[in-house]
Protein backbone atom coordinates (compact mmCIF):
# COMPACT_ATOMS: atom_id res chain seq x y z
CA UNK A 1 0.00 0.00 0.00
CA UNK A 2 2.81 2.44 1.11
CA UNK A 3 4.17 1.71 -2.61
CA UNK A 4 0.64 2.57 -4.45
CA UNK A 5 1.00 5.93 -2.23
CA UNK A 6 4.07 7.08 -3.13
CA UNK A 7 4.08 6.47 -6.93
CA UNK A 8 0.51 8.15 -7.67
CA UNK A 9 1.62 10.98 -5.85
CA UNK A 10 4.45 11.54 -7.74
CA UNK A 11 2.61 10.66 -10.35
CA UNK A 12 -0.07 13.61 -10.05
CA UNK A 13 3.04 15.97 -8.14
CA UNK A 14 4.64 15.86 -11.45
CA UNK A 15 1.14 16.76 -14.02
CA UNK A 16 0.64 19.40 -11.66
CA UNK A 17 4.39 20.71 -12.14
CA UNK A 18 3.66 20.25 -15.79
CA UNK A 19 0.65 22.11 -16.25
CA UNK A 20 2.30 25.35 -13.76
CA UNK A 21 5.78 25.42 -15.19
CA UNK A 22 3.62 25.86 -18.56
CA UNK A 23 1.80 28.58 -17.62
CA UNK A 24 4.69 30.52 -15.59
CA UNK A 25 7.18 30.18 -18.53
CA UNK A 26 4.34 30.83 -21.42
CA UNK A 27 5.59 34.58 -22.05
CA UNK A 28 8.68 33.33 -22.78
CA UNK A 29 7.33 32.52 -26.15
CA UNK A 30 4.14 34.94 -26.29
CA UNK A 31 5.70 38.69 -25.56
CA UNK A 32 7.07 38.81 -28.98
CA UNK A 33 3.75 37.07 -30.88
CA UNK A 34 0.99 39.76 -30.42
CA UNK A 35 -2.20 37.99 -31.13
CA UNK A 36 -3.96 39.32 -34.31
CA UNK A 37 -4.61 38.00 -38.32
CA UNK A 38 -2.60 36.59 -40.84
CA UNK A 39 -0.01 38.77 -42.26
CA UNK A 40 0.06 38.56 -46.29
CA UNK A 41 3.60 36.54 -46.82
CA UNK A 42 3.54 37.68 -50.31
CA UNK A 43 4.65 41.23 -48.64
CA UNK A 44 7.27 39.59 -46.52
CA UNK A 45 8.86 37.96 -49.50
CA UNK A 46 8.83 41.41 -51.00
CA UNK A 47 10.37 43.23 -48.38
CA UNK A 48 13.24 40.91 -48.35
CA UNK A 49 14.15 41.29 -52.26
CA UNK A 50 13.89 45.41 -51.29
CA UNK A 51 15.88 45.10 -48.51
CA UNK A 52 18.30 42.04 -49.38
CA UNK A 53 17.42 41.22 -46.30
CA UNK A 54 17.69 36.76 -47.22
CA UNK A 55 14.35 35.30 -46.87
CA UNK A 56 15.06 32.86 -44.44
CA UNK A 57 14.92 35.89 -41.65
CA UNK A 58 11.76 36.06 -42.31
CA UNK A 59 8.90 33.53 -41.07
CA UNK A 60 6.55 32.40 -43.75
CA UNK A 61 4.20 30.49 -41.07
CA UNK A 62 1.87 29.16 -43.98
CA UNK A 63 4.59 27.52 -46.47
CA UNK A 64 6.20 25.62 -43.43
CA UNK A 65 3.40 24.07 -41.64
CA UNK A 66 3.26 21.09 -43.65
CA UNK A 67 6.85 19.84 -43.39
CA UNK A 68 8.72 18.69 -39.86
CA UNK A 69 12.34 18.09 -38.42
CA UNK A 70 12.68 14.33 -38.21
CA UNK A 71 14.86 13.19 -35.43
CA UNK A 72 16.06 9.81 -33.79
CA UNK A 73 17.94 9.44 -30.77
CA UNK A 74 19.63 7.57 -28.71
CA UNK A 75 19.39 7.88 -24.84
CA UNK A 76 20.67 6.35 -21.31
CA UNK A 77 19.01 6.29 -18.14
CA UNK A 78 20.58 5.01 -15.21
CA UNK A 79 18.23 5.00 -11.74
CA UNK A 80 17.85 4.16 -8.29
CA UNK A 81 14.91 2.03 -7.09
CA UNK A 82 12.73 3.27 -4.24
CA UNK A 83 12.65 0.68 -1.83
CA UNK A 84 8.96 0.87 -1.20
CA UNK A 85 8.40 -2.59 -0.54
CA UNK A 86 10.40 -5.57 2.00
CA UNK A 87 10.97 -7.06 -1.49
CA UNK A 88 13.17 -3.94 -2.65
CA UNK A 89 14.83 -3.56 0.86
CA UNK A 90 15.88 -7.27 0.70
CA UNK A 91 13.32 -9.49 1.72
CA UNK A 92 14.04 -11.53 -1.51
CA UNK A 93 15.85 -14.78 -3.05
CA UNK A 94 19.20 -13.08 -3.31
CA UNK A 95 18.95 -11.47 0.75
CA UNK A 96 19.95 -8.14 -0.70
CA UNK A 97 18.38 -4.93 -1.73
CA UNK A 98 17.39 -4.15 -5.13
CA UNK A 99 17.86 -0.90 -6.12
CA UNK A 100 19.05 -0.08 -9.19
CA UNK A 101 18.45 -0.28 -13.20
CA UNK A 102 19.56 1.04 -16.21
CA UNK A 103 17.90 1.60 -19.68
CA UNK A 104 18.84 2.26 -23.19
CA UNK A 105 16.21 4.17 -25.12
CA UNK A 106 15.97 4.62 -29.30
CA UNK A 107 13.45 7.36 -30.08
CA UNK A 108 11.72 8.67 -33.07
CA UNK A 109 10.16 11.93 -33.55
CA UNK A 110 8.77 14.46 -35.46
CA UNK A 111 9.36 18.66 -34.62
CA UNK A 112 7.07 21.00 -36.21
CA UNK A 113 9.41 23.58 -38.35
CA UNK A 114 10.87 26.80 -35.69
CA UNK A 115 9.09 29.56 -36.40
CA UNK A 116 5.55 28.00 -37.70
CA UNK A 117 2.67 29.13 -35.51
CA UNK A 118 2.47 25.35 -34.35
CA UNK A 119 6.36 25.38 -33.20
CA UNK A 120 5.44 29.21 -31.48
CA UNK A 121 2.53 28.17 -29.47
CA UNK A 122 3.88 24.57 -28.31
CA UNK A 123 7.27 26.08 -27.93
CA UNK A 124 9.20 23.30 -29.99
CA UNK A 125 6.84 20.57 -29.09
CA UNK A 126 7.93 17.10 -30.30
CA UNK A 127 6.16 14.14 -30.80
CA UNK A 128 7.26 10.26 -31.80
CA UNK A 129 7.70 6.39 -30.63
CA UNK A 130 10.42 4.62 -28.63
CA UNK A 131 11.44 1.10 -27.31
CA UNK A 132 13.69 0.33 -24.59
CA UNK A 133 15.35 -2.29 -22.43
CA UNK A 134 15.25 -2.24 -18.71
CA UNK A 135 17.64 -4.24 -17.11
CA UNK A 136 16.31 -3.93 -13.14
CA UNK A 137 19.90 -5.96 -12.07
CA UNK A 138 17.80 -9.20 -10.89
CA UNK A 139 16.41 -11.26 -14.04
CA UNK A 140 15.39 -13.83 -11.78
CA UNK A 141 13.02 -12.35 -10.18
CA UNK A 142 11.81 -8.87 -11.82
CA UNK A 143 12.82 -9.84 -15.34
CA UNK A 144 14.35 -7.31 -18.04
CA UNK A 145 11.29 -5.52 -19.90
CA UNK A 146 11.00 -4.45 -23.14
CA UNK A 147 9.05 -1.22 -23.29
CA UNK A 148 7.43 0.16 -26.49
CA UNK A 149 5.78 4.33 -25.39
CA UNK A 150 4.01 7.03 -26.96
CA UNK A 151 6.51 10.19 -26.25
CA UNK A 152 5.80 14.07 -26.38
CA UNK A 153 7.94 16.90 -25.09
CA UNK A 154 8.38 20.66 -25.57
CA UNK A 155 10.52 23.85 -24.34
CA UNK A 156 9.45 25.15 -20.71
CA UNK A 157 11.84 27.86 -21.02
CA UNK A 158 15.23 29.37 -23.37
CA UNK A 159 18.23 30.35 -21.91
CA UNK A 160 19.38 31.66 -25.68
CA UNK A 161 19.20 30.46 -29.11
CA UNK A 162 21.15 27.20 -28.36
CA UNK A 163 20.33 26.15 -24.80
CA UNK A 164 17.05 25.47 -23.59
CA UNK A 165 14.66 23.56 -20.61
CA UNK A 166 12.30 21.08 -21.91
CA UNK A 167 10.15 18.53 -20.09
CA UNK A 168 8.28 15.15 -21.90
CA UNK A 169 6.30 12.31 -21.03
CA UNK A 170 6.91 8.51 -22.02
CA UNK A 171 3.08 6.50 -21.87
CA UNK A 172 3.30 2.86 -23.12
CA UNK A 173 3.54 -0.55 -22.17
CA UNK A 174 6.44 -2.98 -20.79
CA UNK A 175 7.12 -6.61 -21.91
CA UNK A 176 8.80 -9.80 -20.10
CA UNK A 177 8.42 -8.93 -16.72
CA UNK A 178 9.23 -12.01 -14.27
CA UNK A 179 5.81 -11.89 -11.70
CA UNK A 180 4.91 -13.06 -8.74
CA UNK A 181 3.96 -17.07 -8.90
CA UNK A 182 3.39 -18.65 -5.27
CA UNK A 183 6.23 -21.64 -6.27
CA UNK A 184 7.86 -20.36 -8.94
CA UNK A 185 8.83 -16.28 -8.19
CA UNK A 186 7.02 -16.29 -3.87
CA UNK A 187 9.54 -13.00 -2.74
CA UNK A 188 8.49 -11.00 -6.16
CA UNK A 189 4.80 -9.34 -4.29
CA UNK A 190 5.50 -6.02 -6.06
CA UNK A 191 4.61 -7.25 -9.74
CA UNK A 192 1.94 -9.28 -10.47
CA UNK A 193 1.42 -9.70 -14.51
CA UNK A 194 3.84 -10.06 -17.28
CA UNK A 195 2.61 -6.75 -19.32
CA UNK A 196 2.50 -3.34 -17.32
CA UNK A 197 1.74 0.07 -18.18
CA UNK A 198 4.54 2.15 -18.50
CA UNK A 199 5.01 5.88 -17.18
CA UNK A 200 8.03 8.34 -17.28
CA UNK A 201 8.07 11.96 -16.73
CA UNK A 202 11.11 13.41 -17.21
CA UNK A 203 12.95 17.61 -17.09
CA UNK A 204 16.12 17.89 -18.80
CA UNK A 205 18.58 20.55 -20.68
CA UNK A 206 18.81 20.54 -24.35
CA UNK A 207 21.77 21.58 -25.54
CA UNK A 208 21.77 22.46 -29.50
CA UNK A 209 25.64 21.26 -30.99
CA UNK A 210 25.25 21.96 -34.30
CA UNK A 211 22.40 21.79 -37.19
CA UNK A 212 22.17 18.17 -36.79
CA UNK A 213 23.07 17.05 -33.00
CA UNK A 214 21.70 17.80 -29.59
CA UNK A 215 23.02 16.72 -26.37
CA UNK A 216 20.45 16.12 -23.59
CA UNK A 217 20.57 15.69 -20.01
CA UNK A 218 18.27 15.74 -16.80
CA UNK A 219 16.32 13.86 -14.68
CA UNK A 220 13.54 11.20 -14.98
CA UNK A 221 11.01 9.43 -12.70
CA UNK A 222 9.35 6.02 -13.84
CA UNK A 223 6.83 4.17 -13.06
CA UNK A 224 5.49 0.45 -13.74
CA UNK A 225 2.05 -1.03 -12.96
CA UNK A 226 -0.75 -2.85 -14.40
CA UNK A 227 -3.20 -0.62 -13.15
CA UNK A 228 -4.80 -3.44 -10.76
CA UNK A 229 -6.17 -5.81 -13.34
CA UNK A 230 -3.97 -8.29 -11.38
CA UNK A 231 -2.39 -8.56 -8.20
CA UNK A 232 0.01 -7.42 -6.68
CA UNK A 233 0.04 -4.14 -7.81
CA UNK A 234 2.37 -2.12 -5.62
CA UNK A 235 4.69 -1.32 -8.76
CA UNK A 236 7.89 -0.26 -9.25
CA UNK A 237 8.86 3.48 -8.87
CA UNK A 238 12.16 4.64 -10.11
CA UNK A 239 14.17 8.09 -10.21
CA UNK A 240 17.71 9.00 -11.79
CA UNK A 241 19.17 10.48 -14.69
CA UNK A 242 18.75 11.06 -18.27
CA UNK A 243 21.36 11.16 -20.79
CA UNK A 244 21.17 11.54 -25.06
CA UNK A 245 22.12 12.42 -27.90
CA UNK A 246 19.35 13.42 -30.56
CA UNK A 247 19.83 13.26 -34.98
CA UNK A 248 17.97 15.84 -36.62
CA UNK A 249 17.80 14.39 -40.15
CA UNK A 250 16.64 17.34 -41.77
CA UNK A 251 17.30 20.73 -39.66
CA UNK A 252 18.86 23.47 -41.42
CA UNK A 253 22.04 26.24 -40.09
CA UNK A 254 19.41 29.06 -40.36
CA UNK A 255 16.77 27.58 -37.95
CA UNK A 256 19.75 28.93 -35.11
CA UNK A 257 18.94 32.65 -36.51
CA UNK A 258 16.29 34.59 -34.98
CA UNK A 259 13.99 36.19 -37.39
CA UNK A 260 14.06 39.88 -38.38
CA UNK A 261 9.68 39.61 -38.56
CA UNK A 262 7.24 37.23 -37.31
CA UNK A 263 3.66 37.06 -38.34
CA UNK A 264 1.12 37.35 -35.76
CA UNK A 265 -0.67 34.03 -34.10
CA UNK A 266 -3.84 33.96 -34.91
CA UNK A 267 -5.92 35.01 -31.90
CA UNK A 268 -7.87 32.53 -30.26
CA UNK A 269 -11.29 31.85 -30.14
CA UNK A 270 -12.76 31.36 -26.92
CA UNK A 271 -15.30 29.04 -26.51
CA UNK A 272 -17.03 25.92 -24.86
CA UNK A 273 -16.54 22.23 -25.84
CA UNK A 274 -18.32 19.47 -24.81
CA UNK A 275 -16.54 15.99 -24.14
CA UNK A 276 -18.34 12.59 -24.10
CA UNK A 277 -16.11 9.73 -23.32
CA UNK A 278 -17.24 5.87 -23.15
CA UNK A 279 -15.06 3.61 -21.15
CA UNK A 280 -14.49 0.28 -19.96
CA UNK A 281 -12.19 -2.22 -18.09
CA UNK A 282 -11.56 -4.50 -15.41
CA UNK A 283 -10.31 -4.85 -12.17
CA UNK A 284 -8.99 -7.18 -9.51
CA UNK A 285 -10.70 -6.71 -5.93
CA UNK A 286 -9.02 -7.15 -2.32
CA UNK A 287 -11.72 -7.52 -0.32
CA UNK A 288 -11.82 -7.50 3.80
CA UNK A 289 -12.25 -10.62 5.66
CA UNK A 290 -12.07 -11.08 9.55
CA UNK A 291 -10.23 -8.31 11.71
CA UNK A 292 -9.24 -6.05 9.11
CA UNK A 293 -7.29 -9.07 7.15
CA UNK A 294 -7.62 -8.40 3.28
CA UNK A 295 -7.27 -11.00 0.60
CA UNK A 296 -8.14 -11.15 -3.10
CA UNK A 297 -10.86 -12.11 -4.75
CA UNK A 298 -10.14 -15.00 -7.58
CA UNK A 299 -12.59 -13.02 -10.48
CA UNK A 300 -11.99 -10.07 -12.27
CA UNK A 301 -14.34 -7.84 -12.22
CA UNK A 302 -15.85 -5.39 -15.10
CA UNK A 303 -15.96 -1.70 -15.04
CA UNK A 304 -17.73 0.63 -17.54
CA UNK A 305 -18.97 4.31 -17.39
CA UNK A 306 -18.95 7.57 -18.99
CA UNK A 307 -17.93 11.49 -18.51
CA UNK A 308 -19.77 14.20 -19.79
CA UNK A 309 -17.46 17.30 -19.56
CA UNK A 310 -18.56 20.88 -20.47
CA UNK A 311 -14.79 22.51 -20.96
CA UNK A 312 -13.89 25.83 -21.16
CA UNK A 313 -10.94 26.71 -23.79
CA UNK A 314 -9.22 29.26 -22.14
CA UNK A 315 -6.70 29.28 -25.11
CA UNK A 316 -4.65 27.35 -26.94
CA UNK A 317 -2.96 25.19 -24.29
CA UNK A 318 -5.32 25.04 -21.41
CA UNK A 319 -8.92 24.21 -20.95
CA UNK A 320 -11.10 23.64 -17.82
CA UNK A 321 -14.30 22.75 -16.53
CA UNK A 322 -16.74 20.50 -14.93
CA UNK A 323 -17.61 16.68 -15.33
CA UNK A 324 -20.46 14.67 -14.96
CA UNK A 325 -19.13 10.99 -13.98
CA UNK A 326 -21.09 7.75 -14.07
CA UNK A 327 -19.98 4.62 -13.11
CA UNK A 328 -20.58 0.53 -12.62
CA UNK A 329 -18.22 -0.91 -10.86
CA UNK A 330 -18.40 -4.86 -10.96
CA UNK A 331 -16.07 -4.99 -7.74
CA UNK A 332 -18.21 -2.71 -5.26
CA UNK A 333 -19.49 -4.10 -2.32
CA UNK A 334 -18.16 -7.15 -2.84
CA UNK A 335 -18.23 -8.84 0.35
CA UNK A 336 -17.33 -12.85 1.83
CA UNK A 337 -20.54 -14.19 3.87
CA UNK A 338 -18.80 -16.38 5.72
CA UNK A 339 -15.85 -13.61 6.63
CA UNK A 340 -12.94 -16.03 5.82
CA UNK A 341 -12.38 -15.52 2.25
CA UNK A 342 -13.98 -19.08 1.09
CA UNK A 343 -16.52 -16.86 -0.70
CA UNK A 344 -16.80 -13.93 -2.08
CA UNK A 345 -20.42 -12.62 -3.66
CA UNK A 346 -21.33 -9.45 -5.65
CA UNK A 347 -24.34 -7.27 -4.13
CA UNK A 348 -27.03 -5.75 -6.15
CA UNK A 349 -26.49 -3.18 -9.10
CA UNK A 350 -28.05 -0.81 -7.38
CA UNK A 351 -24.84 -0.87 -4.71
CA UNK A 352 -22.47 -0.94 -7.75
CA UNK A 353 -23.97 2.35 -9.49
CA UNK A 354 -22.72 5.44 -8.76
CA UNK A 355 -22.84 8.90 -10.31
CA UNK A 356 -20.10 11.68 -9.33
CA UNK A 357 -18.94 15.20 -10.02
CA UNK A 358 -15.35 16.09 -10.98
CA UNK A 359 -13.53 19.50 -11.71
CA UNK A 360 -11.33 18.74 -14.75
CA UNK A 361 -8.04 20.30 -16.06
CA UNK A 362 -6.47 19.61 -19.48
CA UNK A 363 -2.89 20.89 -21.11
CA UNK A 364 -3.74 20.65 -24.43
CA UNK A 365 -0.91 19.84 -26.90
CA UNK A 366 -1.21 18.66 -30.95
CA UNK A 367 -2.21 14.87 -30.93
CA UNK A 368 -2.15 14.63 -27.07
CA UNK A 369 -4.11 16.00 -24.16
CA UNK A 370 -3.14 15.08 -20.26
CA UNK A 371 -6.00 15.85 -18.17
CA UNK A 372 -6.14 15.36 -14.10
CA UNK A 373 -9.64 15.27 -12.37
CA UNK A 374 -10.63 15.59 -8.67
CA UNK A 375 -13.94 14.46 -7.40
CA UNK A 376 -16.72 12.81 -5.15
CA UNK A 377 -19.65 10.45 -5.97
CA UNK A 378 -22.71 12.57 -5.04
CA UNK A 379 -25.50 9.47 -5.87
CA UNK A 380 -24.58 5.61 -4.59
CA UNK A 381 -25.60 3.13 -2.16
CA UNK A 382 -22.22 3.75 -0.01
CA UNK A 383 -19.54 1.33 1.06
CA UNK A 384 -16.90 1.67 -1.57
CA UNK A 385 -18.39 3.99 -3.39
CA UNK A 386 -18.87 6.78 -0.69
CA UNK A 387 -15.48 7.95 -1.99
CA UNK A 388 -13.36 11.05 -2.81
CA UNK A 389 -11.79 10.21 -6.24
CA UNK A 390 -8.96 11.62 -8.54
CA UNK A 391 -8.10 10.73 -12.26
CA UNK A 392 -5.13 11.13 -14.52
CA UNK A 393 -5.96 10.32 -18.48
CA UNK A 394 -4.45 10.96 -21.69
CA UNK A 395 -6.36 11.82 -24.69
CA UNK A 396 -4.76 11.15 -28.05
CA UNK A 397 -6.82 12.89 -31.00
CA UNK A 398 -7.92 10.59 -33.61
CA UNK A 399 -9.94 13.07 -35.87
CA UNK A 400 -10.57 17.04 -35.07
CA UNK A 401 -13.31 15.90 -32.89
CA UNK A 402 -12.59 12.40 -31.69
CA UNK A 403 -9.78 10.92 -29.58
CA UNK A 404 -9.07 7.68 -27.70
CA UNK A 405 -8.72 7.95 -23.94
CA UNK A 406 -6.57 6.36 -21.53
CA UNK A 407 -7.19 7.31 -17.96
CA UNK A 408 -6.64 5.88 -14.41
CA UNK A 409 -8.87 6.42 -11.63
CA UNK A 410 -7.61 6.14 -7.96
CA UNK A 411 -9.38 7.03 -4.52
CA UNK A 412 -8.26 9.03 -1.62
CA UNK A 413 -5.07 9.74 -3.69
CA UNK A 414 -3.63 6.14 -3.01
CA UNK A 415 -6.27 3.28 -3.08
CA UNK A 416 -5.84 2.35 -6.57
CA UNK A 417 -9.76 2.25 -8.47
CA UNK A 418 -9.72 1.27 -12.25
CA UNK A 419 -8.30 1.78 -15.63
CA UNK A 420 -10.11 3.88 -17.89
CA UNK A 421 -9.79 3.05 -21.67
CA UNK A 422 -12.41 4.00 -23.96
CA UNK A 423 -13.14 6.75 -27.15
CA UNK A 424 -14.49 10.06 -26.78
CA UNK A 425 -16.11 12.70 -29.01
CA UNK A 426 -16.04 16.60 -28.83
CA UNK A 427 -19.31 18.84 -29.90
CA UNK A 428 -18.58 22.43 -30.37
CA UNK A 429 -15.15 21.89 -31.00
CA UNK A 430 -13.82 25.77 -32.46
CA UNK A 431 -10.10 24.80 -31.20
CA UNK A 432 -7.68 26.16 -34.18
CA UNK A 433 -5.28 23.20 -35.30
CA UNK A 434 -2.13 24.18 -37.88
CA UNK A 435 -1.24 20.84 -36.90
CA UNK A 436 -3.03 19.14 -38.64
CA UNK A 437 -3.00 20.88 -41.90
Amino acid sequence: MKGTIQKWKIMILLSVLLFVSNMAFAEDETKNNTEGNPVDTALVTSSSVQTNIPNHLFVDSLSLRRHFIHRIGLEARPGYIFPTSSFFRGENLDNRPIENSLSLHLKYSFQFHPNTYTDRIYRGAYQGIGVAYYNMYEKQQLGNPLTVYLFQGARITRFNQRLSLNYEWNFGASFGWKPYHSDLNPYNKVIGSKVNAYLNTNFYFNWMLSPQFDFTTGVAVTHFSNGNTKFPNAGLNSIGLKVGLVYNINRKEEYFTKPLYQSPVPKFPRHISYDLVLFGSWRRKGVTIGEGQMIASPEAYPVLGFNFAPMYNFGYKFRAGISLDGVYDGSANVYSPDGYGNEFLKPSAGKQLALGVSGRAEYVMPYFTVGIGLGTNVIHAGGDLKSFYQILALKIEVTRSSFLHIGYNLQDFHDPNYLMLGFGFRFNNKYPTFHRR
